[in-house]
């Protein structure tokens, strides 16, 4: 199994991936391919991505069972800890991690 997600990208590569994958939603591309044309298939997309991004997860053999790779401006990052692929979402200018959350005013008694 095989997922793309593309952000951003020119029209004419998401209709190349259809000859290959369906798209049951703009931008995400899902199919049943063998390694060497899940290969290719990502080699087509980083070249021609334009300004855009493009996310790759396939099937794998191993904790996760699956594995992803991404490439050009896409809106989260693939970050690895202790051997597991984790998504960071950055934070966007001005945003301060420290804010304090809005908890509803219930939730801040205890039983």
């Amino acid at each position: 199994m095989i997922v793309m997600l593309l952000e951003k990208v020119p029209l004419r590569l998401r209709g190349e991936l259809t000859r290959w994958l369906i798209e049951p939603r703009s931008g995400v591309f899902v199919g049943h391919v063998n390694a060497m044309v899940r290969e290719r298939l990502w080699e087509k997309c980083c070249n021609a991505r334009g300004a855009g991004g493009v996310v790759q997860l396939w099937s794998m053999n191993n904790e996760q069972h699956f594995a992803m790779r991404m490439s050009g401006e896409t809106s989260r990052q693939i970050v690895e800890l202790e051997g597991l692929q984790l998504i960071r979402i950055p934070l966007a200018p001005g945003e301060n991690v420290d804010e304090e959350i809005d908890t509803p005013p219930d939730m801040d008694k205890k039983p």
